[in-house]
């Protein structure tokens, strides 16, 4: 996950295509060169250890852009493919129901 954070920090979207898993990698990735990533924020995690084959990654992505601050939520999971860990997915946080 970290990886694939400081890829989209340094706008590097072959790296991003390389981890994206088969089944969900699309053919091309357009990053929006006006955004600017500031932080990144792990809330939780669920598996992903050394002999697992599935984890999740709840996290906060910080940024700029034109000069606002932003947040991006996501739940993604990944999946291990010969020893190597693949983003899969993506779905929104889980919401706080008071």
């Amino acid at each position: 996950m970290r990886s694939r954070y400081s890829a989209f920090y340094f706008g590097d979207a072959q790296y991003l295509l390389k981890t994206w898993h088969q089944l969900t990698r699309p053919e091309a990735l357009e990053l929006d060169p006006e955004i600017t990533w500031r932080r990144l924020d792990i809330v939780r995690t669920k598996g992903g250890g050394l002999l697992d084959s599935n984890g999740i990654v709840e996290f906060t992505a910080h940024y700029r852009v034109t000069g606002k601050a932003g947040r991006h939520n996501e739940v993604s999971r990944f999946q291990k493919v010969d020893q190597h860990w693949y983003y899969l997915d993506a779905a929104p946080p889980p919401r706080n129901v008071a």
